[in-house]
């Protein structure tokens, strides 16, 4: 057998579907030296037993246009290889048993036609010609998406990696990864053994495509790689007589796929508690291996099927399969450059979604690596979203009981998830949930979302329409309107940038200039050279030579690595405080009041004009006040020490109920911020969005600083918007916008909504969302007649390009 090479470009560890298309998307690009390494054979890992479906339409515009690829890309396979992927599409239905999930497939085929995907609603008589087998007495509704397929998981990887050999990589089997040699934030070799010999590759980049050995490989590099292997029954019947060629059928209430594949009809599973495996590490021998059978566990979902799929009753079981997938805690993937490592990057954790996630996959890695940069925004499973906490394993296997069953849940807007909970906490949790907070979780941080009344159950009851906390953020975002309201932020990303050059630094990676006195509060975009952007942030001027960067609690570790990879030669540190410092945000046109009972600081206009900081004395505590708003109030964020929180917040708290101060969650906050039509990271603004075309230029300086992404802005200063950010208000009150709405333009579909939520204050939903307008002026864009489709249904709406709230923010500034 042949040896791996003293040297390589890069060296890619796993073998299995991802692996394969990270090396023949290296190779199309040019790259050469090329090497993968799988330890036993290609695909023995949980590739070959997978189901093999091939869908297009997933969450984001960007998932689903990876998905698309990786279909178009199956297609094509044959040709180029020699080697047959089974691909055809034979279509998808999905179908719905009540009126939540009717609701939920309706919104969801909107979303499809605004991503370019073609869908059809259909009857339960329209289900029965396209799919006779199933019992569809209680059907609901049901969508069908012509374009979906399956194919043949093993082969589709096995042409992938004949496609990468003739393109000069090696793929060698038999030979396994036993560790790395490490260089500071750099992995510069990769040890390897087989068939008795063994030796060391140096290599420029490593990819780690280890599925459900990823945490583990991880680990030997130093990186975190959160995910953890469950395990997944599907069962295949004996042939049935005249079966001909059918969609894939979901069934997701009942926790089920049909997929007929050769005569036969395979049943799969993603029950709500999964069995979390491999908890005391994957045996050495596994290749090509099933887990025990466990007909108990499956059972339940069967009988289901029976009753759903009568031809069951009839079929024989040829087999029960049981095969271990890694899921991760958030059900989405991992992808890019590790935050810990400079040359280390990641392709892993696919949650049953392997096949039809790893063309698009491993061609986004691949560009990424050449270029340097994402070739579009890839947030949603970008590995930097990863918190290190989440790499525990008593946490990843806690939460992976339940992160494979939410893949056919209900996915209600903001739905929490139950398990491995209370992690990160702020030091006024336990104060919080006395006064009725009903917590959600983003990054492990328990953050109050709303604030149940005396004698209400202090929990979510979810639904597509208005659930039953909707009337307590309606008073709550009437406090901030009209009073004042207290919230917690702790959970803020507080990153401190420290040292002689912390000024030319800041100035270098943020589009806004920094040179600003002591106490200054400036807010910024950290850009991309494509003028996208990579952060979304203030800064603080806290002396000479030390900043603090306040960012999304999500969004901490990401732009942490950000500031850390463009250092250079700046004497700066860099260093996260978030657990150090509380955030205690007192808003609305009341708060200066509040604050002058509790404080001897002047809190005036001149002595703390907006956009600035000022250290003050606060009940017998000392503390930082920020005046700044996401809620388009008159407002203040108190930044105190951890140990003096609590105190400072009973002072307030306590001060407060004489004025009727309310305590208010981030409901709240984001139905505010959206009727003020401030833009939020990760849903309108991302590394894809143009500074400019999101209507953030008044934050780019103007003076002759060089700055990332400078260029970019010029350009796009000289060649015009080709798209513009603009604010929708339904003009029926009662809808509901989430995200990802289709936007229509005088009857045509342009765009979708960004995000969406309810403007208690404006009296209506409010989205947000980019409309094409190249060659328009602002007029041009306003002239045109708007609506906005919801689950089927097309709502007129009000489009502005200013705020509809407040659109000269004059209320911040009193």
């Amino acid at each position: 057998m042949a040896l791996p090479p003293e040297n390589a470009r890069v060296v890619i560890v796993g073998g299995g579907v991802i692996g394969c298309s990270v090396a023949y998307h290296l190779t199309k690009l040019g790259w050469t030296d090329v090497v993968l390494l799988e330890r036993k054979q290609l695909t023995s890992g949980t590739t070959w037993h997978a189901a093999g479906l091939i869908a297009q339409l997933r969450a984001t515009e960007n998932m689903t246009r990876l998905a698309k690829y990786s279909q178009e890309l199956y297609g094509q396979l044959e040709a180029e290889t020699g080697v047959a992927t089974g691909f055809r599409r034979n279509g998808s239905i999905t179908v719905a048993l009540s009126d939540e999930r009717r609701e939920e497939i309706l919104r969801q085929a909107s979303m499809a036609r605004a991503f370019g995907v073609e869908v059809e609603e259909i009857s339960p008589a329209e289900l029965k010609t396209r799919y006779p087998h199933v019992n569809a007495e209680d059907v609901k509704a049901a969508v069908y998406l012509d374009k979906d397929g399956q194919g043949d998981p093993a082969n589709i990887a096995l042409a992938m990696a004949r496609g990468a050999r003739q393109r000069g990589a090696q793929v060698l089997e038999r030979t396994k990864v036993t560790g790395f040699v490490r260089d500071a934030r750099r992995i510069t070799g990769v040890h390897w053994e087989a068939e008795g010999e063994s030796g060391t590759i140096t290599c420029d980049h490593v990819v780690n495509c280890a599925g459900m050995w990823g945490h583990e490989v991880g680990r030997q590099m130093g990186v975190n790689v959160p995910l953890h292997a469950c395990e997944h029954f599907y069962i295949v019947t004996d042939t049935v007589p005249g079966l001909s060629q059918l969609p894939v059928l979901r069934v997701p209430e009942e926790c089920a796929y049909y997929k007929e594949d050769a005569g036969k009809i395979l049943l799969g599973a993603f029950e709500p508690v999964a069995k979390p495996w491999g908890m005391a590490g994957i045996p050495e021998s596994f290749e090509f291996d099933q887990l025990p059978e466990d007909f108990d566990h499956f059972e339940p979902i069967l009988e289901q099927a029976v009753n759903r799929m009568p031809l069951l009753a009839e079929a024989g079981i040829h087999t029960f399969f049981n095969g271990p997938e890694s899921f991760t805690p958030d059900d989405a993937y991992h992808l890019g450059l590790a935050p810990e490592m400079d040359n280390v990057w990641v392709a892993a954790g696919f949650n049953s979604i392997g096949i039809q996630s790893a063309g698009g996959a491993g061609m986004a890695l691949a560009s990424w690596m050449d270029s340097g940069e994402k070739p579009f925004d890839l947030g949603d499973v970008d590995i930097a979203r990863m918190q290190p906490f989440q790499g525990n394993r008593h946490y990843l296997f806690e939460r992976s009981k339940e992160t494979l069953g939410l893949l056919y849940a209900d996915h209600f807007p903001y739905r929490q998830k139950a398990t491995a909970r209370g992690i990160r906490r702020s030091p006024l949790h336990e104060t919080l949930l006395r006064e009725g907070a009903v917590m959600g979780e983003i990054a492990g941080w328990e953050r109050a979302n709303w604030f149940a009344d005396s004698g209400q159950t202090p929990a979510y009851e979810y639904s597509w329409k208005r659930q039953n906390w909707f009337g307590n953020a309606a008073r709550e975002h009437k406090a901030i309107r009209e009073n004042v309201g207290l919230y917690d932020m702790s959970s803020f990303g507080k990153i401190r940038v420290e040292g002689p050059d912390a000024e030319a630094f800041l100035n270098h990676v943020a589009a806004s200039n920094l040179s600003v006195p002591v106490g200054k509060i400036v807010y910024s975009q950290l850009l991309n050279s494509r003028g996208g952007i990579e952060a979304d942030v203030t800064i603080t001027r806290l002396s000479e030579t030390a900043y603090l960067v306040v960012t999304p609690a999500a969004t901490r570790l990401a732009d942490e690595t950000w500031l850390r990879r463009h250092v250079g030669d700046h004497r700066v540190v860099v260093t996260d405080i978030t657990a150090a410092e509380a955030v205690i945000c007192v808003m609305g046109p009341k708060s200066r009041a509040l604050l002058q009972r509790v404080s001897p600081n002047d809190f005036s206009n001149a002595a703390n004009p907006f956009g600035t900081a000022q250290e003050i004395e606060i009940g017998m505590g000392l503390a930082r006040a920020h005046r700044v708003t996401y809620v388009g109030e008159l407002g203040w964020e108190i930044y105190v020490s951890a140990d003096m929180a609590a105190h400072v917040f009973e002072v307030l708290h306590e001060a407060g109920r004489e004025m009727d101060a309310r305590l208010c969650g981030l409901h709240m906050m984001d139905s505010c911020r959206i009727e003020k039509g401030f833009r939020h990271f990760g849903h309108d603004i991302s590394s894809e969005d143009h500074v400019l075309e999101a209507g953030l230029g008044f934050a780019v300086k103007k003076n002759n600083v060089s700055f990332i992404g400078r260029d970019a802005v010029e350009r796009k200063r000289e060649q015009g918007l080709q798209t513009r950010m603009v604010q929708f208000l339904l003009q029926d009150p009662e809808p509901l916008l989430y995200h990802a709405e289709p936007i229509l333009r005088d009857g045509d579909i342009v765009g979708f909504l960004t995000s969406g939520s309810y403007g208690h204050h404006l009296g209506g939903a409010v989205g947000l969302g980019y409309v094409p307008s190249a060659g328009e002026t602002a007029a041009d864009v306003l002239a045109s007649r708007y609506e906005i489709e919801i689950a089927g249904s097309r709502v007129a709406a009000t489009a502005s390009l200013k705020p509809l709230y407040d659109p000269k923010s004059e209320r911040v500034k009193v």
